[in-house]
Protein backbone atom coordinates (compact mmCIF):
# COMPACT_ATOMS: atom_id res chain seq x y z
CA UNK A 1 0.00 0.00 0.00
CA UNK A 2 1.38 3.18 -0.87
CA UNK A 3 2.35 5.82 2.07
CA UNK A 4 0.32 8.65 2.08
CA UNK A 5 2.31 12.05 2.23
CA UNK A 6 1.82 14.81 4.81
CA UNK A 7 2.02 18.27 3.22
CA UNK A 8 4.55 20.81 4.84
CA UNK A 9 3.29 23.14 7.27
CA UNK A 10 4.56 26.13 6.76
CA UNK A 11 5.86 28.96 9.84
CA UNK A 12 3.30 30.96 8.44
CA UNK A 13 0.66 28.64 8.68
CA UNK A 14 2.23 27.62 12.47
CA UNK A 15 1.53 30.86 13.85
CA UNK A 16 -1.24 31.58 12.03
CA UNK A 17 -2.87 28.83 14.01
CA UNK A 18 -1.31 29.60 17.14
CA UNK A 19 -2.75 32.83 16.75
CA UNK A 20 -6.22 31.27 16.97
CA UNK A 21 -5.35 29.44 20.28
CA UNK A 22 -6.80 30.86 23.54
CA UNK A 23 -3.66 29.40 25.49
CA UNK A 24 -0.05 31.58 25.14
CA UNK A 25 2.18 29.72 23.10
CA UNK A 26 5.49 30.18 22.87
CA UNK A 27 8.82 28.87 20.98
CA UNK A 28 12.16 29.41 22.56
CA UNK A 29 14.97 29.24 20.23
CA UNK A 30 18.52 27.82 22.10
CA UNK A 31 20.85 28.67 19.58
CA UNK A 32 19.73 32.54 18.40
CA UNK A 33 18.30 33.04 21.48
CA UNK A 34 14.98 34.26 20.10
CA UNK A 35 11.39 33.63 21.50
CA UNK A 36 8.41 33.31 19.41
CA UNK A 37 4.71 34.55 21.51
CA UNK A 38 1.80 34.08 20.54
CA UNK A 39 -0.54 37.10 20.52
CA UNK A 40 -2.68 35.60 23.09
CA UNK A 41 0.16 35.14 25.07
CA UNK A 42 0.33 39.30 25.38
CA UNK A 43 -4.01 39.61 25.43
CA UNK A 44 -3.52 36.91 28.57
CA UNK A 45 -1.26 39.36 30.58
CA UNK A 46 -3.08 42.88 29.26
CA UNK A 47 -0.10 43.81 26.75
CA UNK A 48 -0.01 45.46 23.55
CA UNK A 49 1.08 42.36 21.15
CA UNK A 50 4.61 42.71 20.53
CA UNK A 51 5.06 44.78 23.42
CA UNK A 52 8.19 43.11 24.59
CA UNK A 53 11.41 42.02 22.68
CA UNK A 54 11.73 38.20 21.86
CA UNK A 55 14.02 37.43 24.26
CA UNK A 56 14.33 35.72 27.22
CA UNK A 57 14.56 38.27 29.82
CA UNK A 58 10.82 39.45 29.31
CA UNK A 59 9.87 36.27 30.66
CA UNK A 60 12.20 36.79 33.38
CA UNK A 61 10.95 40.19 34.24
CA UNK A 62 7.52 39.12 34.13
CA UNK A 63 7.47 36.30 36.80
CA UNK A 64 6.99 36.93 40.27
CA UNK A 65 10.11 37.50 42.52
CA UNK A 66 8.37 35.47 45.20
CA UNK A 67 8.06 32.39 42.48
CA UNK A 68 11.31 33.02 40.35
CA UNK A 69 13.87 30.76 41.84
CA UNK A 70 10.71 27.67 41.97
CA UNK A 71 10.68 28.25 38.45
CA UNK A 72 14.56 28.57 37.58
CA UNK A 73 14.72 25.24 39.32
CA UNK A 74 12.01 23.13 37.65
CA UNK A 75 13.30 24.78 34.37
CA UNK A 76 16.88 23.32 35.47
CA UNK A 77 15.53 20.28 36.27
CA UNK A 78 14.11 19.57 33.10
CA UNK A 79 16.41 20.82 30.64
CA UNK A 80 19.28 19.20 32.29
CA UNK A 81 17.32 15.69 32.35
CA UNK A 82 16.96 15.37 36.12
CA UNK A 83 13.19 15.30 35.73
CA UNK A 84 11.25 14.14 32.73
CA UNK A 85 8.46 17.26 31.69
CA UNK A 86 8.24 20.40 32.51
CA UNK A 87 5.00 21.85 33.79
CA UNK A 88 4.87 24.46 36.60
CA UNK A 89 2.25 27.18 37.94
CA UNK A 90 3.42 30.46 38.79
CA UNK A 91 2.17 34.24 38.97
CA UNK A 92 2.88 36.45 35.77
CA UNK A 93 2.72 40.03 35.95
CA UNK A 94 0.32 41.93 33.74
CA UNK A 95 0.40 45.38 31.81
CA UNK A 96 -1.83 46.80 34.91
CA UNK A 97 0.93 45.52 37.77
CA UNK A 98 -1.19 42.90 39.13
CA UNK A 99 0.04 39.31 39.17
CA UNK A 100 -2.14 36.79 37.03
CA UNK A 101 -1.87 33.23 37.89
CA UNK A 102 -0.81 30.53 34.89
CA UNK A 103 0.06 27.27 33.97
CA UNK A 104 3.56 27.00 32.00
CA UNK A 105 3.33 23.56 30.30
CA UNK A 106 6.36 22.92 27.40
CA UNK A 107 8.76 20.54 26.32
CA UNK A 108 11.97 20.17 24.32
CA UNK A 109 11.37 19.64 20.85
CA UNK A 110 14.72 19.39 19.99
CA UNK A 111 18.25 18.28 21.61
CA UNK A 112 21.51 19.03 20.42
CA UNK A 113 23.87 16.49 20.69
CA UNK A 114 25.40 17.24 23.93
CA UNK A 115 22.24 17.19 25.28
CA UNK A 116 21.68 21.03 25.68
CA UNK A 117 18.63 22.26 24.61
CA UNK A 118 18.26 23.49 20.67
CA UNK A 119 14.31 24.46 20.94
CA UNK A 120 11.64 24.22 23.25
CA UNK A 121 7.66 24.82 22.83
CA UNK A 122 5.19 25.87 25.71
CA UNK A 123 1.80 27.73 26.71
CA UNK A 124 0.89 29.61 29.45
CA UNK A 125 -2.75 28.70 30.49
CA UNK A 126 -4.90 31.65 32.66
CA UNK A 127 -5.47 29.35 35.78
CA UNK A 128 -6.37 32.52 37.91
CA UNK A 129 -10.37 31.18 38.18
CA UNK A 130 -9.04 28.02 39.57
CA UNK A 131 -6.57 30.01 41.61
CA UNK A 132 -9.03 32.08 43.12
CA UNK A 133 -11.46 28.24 43.48
CA UNK A 134 -9.11 26.95 45.98
CA UNK A 135 -8.02 30.26 47.94
CA UNK A 136 -11.82 31.08 48.68
CA UNK A 137 -11.69 27.16 50.14
CA UNK A 138 -8.94 27.64 52.25
CA UNK A 139 -10.36 30.91 53.73
CA UNK A 140 -13.94 28.77 54.64
CA UNK A 141 -11.56 26.38 56.27
CA UNK A 142 -10.45 28.71 58.25
CA UNK A 143 -11.79 30.42 61.09
CA UNK A 144 -10.14 33.27 63.27
CA UNK A 145 -12.12 33.84 66.56
CA UNK A 146 -12.92 37.91 67.60
CA UNK A 147 -10.01 37.76 69.83
CA UNK A 148 -7.40 36.31 67.51
CA UNK A 149 -8.38 39.04 64.96
CA UNK A 150 -7.53 42.28 67.28
CA UNK A 151 -4.33 40.56 67.90
CA UNK A 152 -3.45 39.72 64.78
CA UNK A 153 -3.91 43.39 63.51
CA UNK A 154 -1.83 44.12 66.38
CA UNK A 155 0.77 41.83 65.00
CA UNK A 156 0.20 43.03 61.68
CA UNK A 157 1.34 46.85 63.03
CA UNK A 158 4.38 45.40 64.61
CA UNK A 159 5.50 43.41 61.63
CA UNK A 160 4.77 46.14 59.15
CA UNK A 161 7.24 47.92 61.50
CA UNK A 162 9.66 45.05 61.94
CA UNK A 163 9.37 44.54 57.68
CA UNK A 164 10.40 48.27 56.64
CA UNK A 165 13.54 48.27 59.50
CA UNK A 166 14.35 45.08 57.81
CA UNK A 167 14.38 46.43 54.36
CA UNK A 168 16.44 49.38 55.47
CA UNK A 169 18.49 47.40 56.91
CA UNK A 170 18.81 44.74 54.04
CA UNK A 171 19.15 47.97 52.04
CA UNK A 172 22.36 49.46 53.72
CA UNK A 173 23.44 45.57 53.91
CA UNK A 174 23.81 45.77 50.12
CA UNK A 175 25.59 48.90 49.19
CA UNK A 176 28.38 50.99 49.78
CA UNK A 177 27.83 53.51 52.25
CA UNK A 178 29.88 56.04 49.95
CA UNK A 179 29.31 55.72 46.35
CA UNK A 180 26.01 53.93 46.49
CA UNK A 181 26.80 50.97 44.41
CA UNK A 182 26.60 47.66 45.41
CA UNK A 183 28.86 46.44 48.37
CA UNK A 184 31.15 43.82 47.55
CA UNK A 185 28.40 40.90 49.16
CA UNK A 186 26.15 41.59 47.44
CA UNK A 187 28.11 41.76 44.16
CA UNK A 188 28.92 38.58 44.53
CA UNK A 189 25.50 37.06 45.47
CA UNK A 190 24.64 38.35 41.94
CA UNK A 191 27.54 37.03 40.43
CA UNK A 192 26.19 33.99 41.42
CA UNK A 193 22.81 34.81 39.74
CA UNK A 194 24.13 35.82 36.31
CA UNK A 195 26.79 33.22 35.81
CA UNK A 196 24.06 30.31 36.73
CA UNK A 197 21.51 32.54 34.21
CA UNK A 198 24.07 33.04 31.14
CA UNK A 199 24.81 29.22 31.29
CA UNK A 200 21.09 28.20 31.38
CA UNK A 201 20.51 29.95 28.02
CA UNK A 202 24.04 29.69 26.18
CA UNK A 203 24.50 33.58 26.07
CA UNK A 204 27.81 35.07 27.09
CA UNK A 205 28.69 37.51 30.31
CA UNK A 206 31.61 39.94 30.94
CA UNK A 207 33.12 41.37 33.71
CA UNK A 208 35.13 44.57 33.80
CA UNK A 209 37.33 45.12 37.03
CA UNK A 210 39.20 48.47 37.19
CA UNK A 211 41.12 50.50 40.07
CA UNK A 212 42.46 53.94 40.19
CA UNK A 213 46.15 54.83 39.21
CA UNK A 214 48.03 56.26 41.55
CA UNK A 215 44.88 57.28 43.88
CA UNK A 216 46.66 57.46 47.35
CA UNK A 217 48.38 61.01 46.11
CA UNK A 218 44.93 61.89 46.04
CA UNK A 219 44.12 61.56 49.72
CA UNK A 220 48.01 63.03 50.83
CA UNK A 221 47.72 66.09 48.55
CA UNK A 222 43.81 67.30 48.41
CA UNK A 223 42.83 65.17 51.77
CA UNK A 224 40.56 62.36 52.44
CA UNK A 225 37.38 64.06 51.76
CA UNK A 226 38.83 65.27 48.54
CA UNK A 227 39.19 60.92 48.03
CA UNK A 228 35.78 60.21 48.74
CA UNK A 229 34.41 62.75 46.42
CA UNK A 230 36.89 61.53 43.68
CA UNK A 231 35.37 58.06 44.10
CA UNK A 232 31.80 59.46 44.18
CA UNK A 233 32.14 60.71 40.50
CA UNK A 234 34.23 57.98 38.95
CA UNK A 235 30.82 55.93 40.15
CA UNK A 236 28.85 58.15 38.88
CA UNK A 237 30.66 57.99 35.46
CA UNK A 238 30.12 53.97 35.84
CA UNK A 239 26.81 53.81 36.27
CA UNK A 240 25.67 56.63 33.81
CA UNK A 241 27.25 54.69 30.97
CA UNK A 242 25.89 51.29 31.91
CA UNK A 243 22.71 49.62 31.11
CA UNK A 244 19.76 48.46 33.60
CA UNK A 245 20.66 45.08 33.39
CA UNK A 246 24.48 45.56 34.30
CA UNK A 247 25.70 45.71 37.81
CA UNK A 248 28.17 47.86 39.18
CA UNK A 249 29.81 47.72 42.68
CA UNK A 250 32.54 48.77 44.84
CA UNK A 251 34.50 45.86 45.49
CA UNK A 252 37.58 47.94 47.86
CA UNK A 253 38.84 50.66 48.33
CA UNK A 254 39.19 52.12 44.85
CA UNK A 255 38.75 49.36 42.89
CA UNK A 256 35.38 48.95 41.38
CA UNK A 257 33.35 45.98 39.14
CA UNK A 258 31.18 45.86 36.53
CA UNK A 259 29.33 42.90 35.50
CA UNK A 260 27.77 42.51 32.14
CA UNK A 261 25.04 40.01 31.27
CA UNK A 262 24.26 39.02 27.69
CA UNK A 263 27.54 40.90 26.50
CA UNK A 264 30.89 39.78 24.80
CA UNK A 265 34.48 40.30 25.68
CA UNK A 266 34.47 42.85 22.68
CA UNK A 267 31.77 44.95 23.75
CA UNK A 268 33.22 44.81 27.40
CA UNK A 269 36.46 46.11 25.78
CA UNK A 270 34.42 49.06 24.12
CA UNK A 271 33.05 49.89 27.42
CA UNK A 272 36.43 49.76 29.58
CA UNK A 273 37.98 51.93 26.94
CA UNK A 274 34.79 54.57 27.59
CA UNK A 275 34.77 54.94 30.89
CA UNK A 276 38.79 55.51 30.62
CA UNK A 277 38.37 57.87 28.49
CA UNK A 278 35.68 59.77 30.70
CA UNK A 279 37.86 59.24 33.63
CA UNK A 280 40.89 60.40 32.32
CA UNK A 281 39.49 63.35 30.81
CA UNK A 282 37.23 64.32 33.68
CA UNK A 283 37.67 66.73 36.75
CA UNK A 284 38.21 63.76 38.80
CA UNK A 285 40.23 65.67 41.10
CA UNK A 286 41.16 69.25 40.79
CA UNK A 287 45.01 68.54 42.18
CA UNK A 288 45.76 65.90 40.79
CA UNK A 289 45.11 63.63 37.42
CA UNK A 290 43.37 60.52 38.10
CA UNK A 291 43.56 57.66 35.54
CA UNK A 292 42.06 54.25 36.21
CA UNK A 293 43.49 50.64 34.89
CA UNK A 294 41.05 48.08 33.82
CA UNK A 295 40.40 44.11 33.49
CA UNK A 296 37.87 42.92 30.94
CA UNK A 297 37.48 38.63 30.68
CA UNK A 298 34.46 36.70 29.66
CA UNK A 299 32.23 33.74 31.39
CA UNK A 300 34.29 30.53 29.88
CA UNK A 301 31.96 27.46 29.86
CA UNK A 302 31.45 25.73 33.18
CA UNK A 303 33.66 27.76 34.68
CA UNK A 304 33.21 28.87 38.61
CA UNK A 305 32.45 32.63 39.01
CA UNK A 306 35.01 33.03 41.89
CA UNK A 307 37.79 31.98 38.89
CA UNK A 308 35.97 34.86 36.47
CA UNK A 309 36.73 37.51 39.17
CA UNK A 310 40.07 36.60 39.84
CA UNK A 311 40.95 36.49 35.99
CA UNK A 312 39.70 40.01 35.49
CA UNK A 313 41.81 41.44 38.91
CA UNK A 314 44.72 38.88 36.64
CA UNK A 315 44.17 41.57 33.59
CA UNK A 316 44.03 44.74 35.71
CA UNK A 317 47.09 44.00 36.70
CA UNK A 318 48.17 43.63 33.23
CA UNK A 319 47.40 47.27 32.91
CA UNK A 320 49.27 48.10 35.83
CA UNK A 321 52.55 46.40 34.58
CA UNK A 322 51.56 48.05 31.25
CA UNK A 323 52.13 51.51 32.16
CA UNK A 324 48.56 51.85 33.49
CA UNK A 325 45.52 54.15 32.16
CA UNK A 326 44.58 51.21 29.49
CA UNK A 327 42.24 47.67 29.03
CA UNK A 328 44.18 44.39 29.04
CA UNK A 329 41.40 41.54 27.94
Amino acid sequence: MRKAILPEISRESLEAVLDLINDGVWDWNANTGYVYRSPSWYIMLGYDVNAFENTVFTWESVIHPDDFDRVMDHFDSYTTHKSSSYQIEYRCRTKNNDYLWIEDHAKVVEWHEDGTVSRMIGAHRDISAKKELEFEQEAKRTVLQDYADLKTQELIRVNEQLALKIDQIELMAARDALTSLSNRYDFERKLLVECARAVRFNEPLALVALDLDNFKPVNDLSGHAAGDLALKKVANIIVTNIREIDLSARWGGDEFMILLPNTSLEQAVVLANKIRFLIDGGEICRNVAVTASFGAVQLDENEDPLRLVIRADKRLYESKHRGRNCVSS
